[in-house]
C-alpha cells in the first residue's frame, strides 16, 4: 500500500492477474505453473497474491463449480421473508448447512417483494431442492413469514472483473 492507502499494482502484480483472472491452472502446483508463466519463483507468486487479497486488490481465490456437470440440475434460490432484527442470525444459521452454498441479505422492495434473505441450494432435481426448503422452513418456524423458491433456468457468466 501506498501512502494514500491504495495498493499500487506494479508489472509483476498486473502478469500474476492476467495469468490467474481465468482462473489457476488445473494442476498439482498451480503457482508453480503461473511463477513459469510470469518469469518468478513461486514463493513470491504466493505472497504477493496473498498481499493483493489482503489489500482488496483480489477479492477472492476459490472453486466456480459448474453445479450443472456435477449433475446438480435442480438448483433454486430460495427467498424469503424473515424478521429484519434477526435476518444475520438467521442468515448465519442456515449458512452454515451443508447443502446451503451461498446466503445473503437483500434489501425488500415492499409491496411487490417481501424478502430479505437469499439462500442458494443445489439438489440433483427440484424434489430434492424442496425437500431442503422444507428443512429450512422448519428450522425457521414463525420466523418464516414466506418464502419461494427461484430455480435456474440456464447458467450465467461466473467471472469478475477482468484485466486487458
Amino acid at each position: 500500500m501506498n501512502l494514500t492507502g491504495w495498493h499500487t499494482v506494479d508489472a509483476t502484480d498486473r502478469a500474476i492477474i492476467l495469468a490467474t483472472q481465468e482462473g489457476l491452472p488445473i494442476d498439482p502446483q498451480p503457482y508453480h505453473r503461473v511463477a513459469e508463466a510470469v518469469g518468478i519463483a513461486p514463493a513470491e507468486v504466493m505472497a504477493r497474491m496473498q498481499r493483493m487479497l489482503d489489500d482488496g486488490v483480489i477479492r477472492r481465490i476459490g472453486a466456480v463449480p459448474n453445479h450443472y456437470r456435477l449433475g446438480y440440475r435442480g438448483n433454486g434460490m430460495s427467498v424469503w421473508n424473515v424478521p429484519d432484527e434477526r435476518v444475520v442470525e438467521i442468515g448465519r444459521r442456515l449458512g452454515a448447512l451443508d447443502f446451503v452454498s451461498h446466503c445473503y441479505q437483500r434489501p425488500r422492495h415492499p409491496p411487490e417483494w417481501p424478502y430479505n434473505l437469499f439462500i442458494m441450494v443445489h439438489g440433483p432435481d427440484r424434489a430434492t431442492v424442496e425437500e431442503k426448503m422444507e428443512r429450512i422452513a422448519a428450522m425457521l418456524g414463525d420466523d418464516d413469514r414466506g418464502h419461494e423458491i427461484l430455480y435456474s433456468s440456464r447458467i450465467l457468466k461466473k467471472t469478475g472483473l477482468r484485466l486487458v
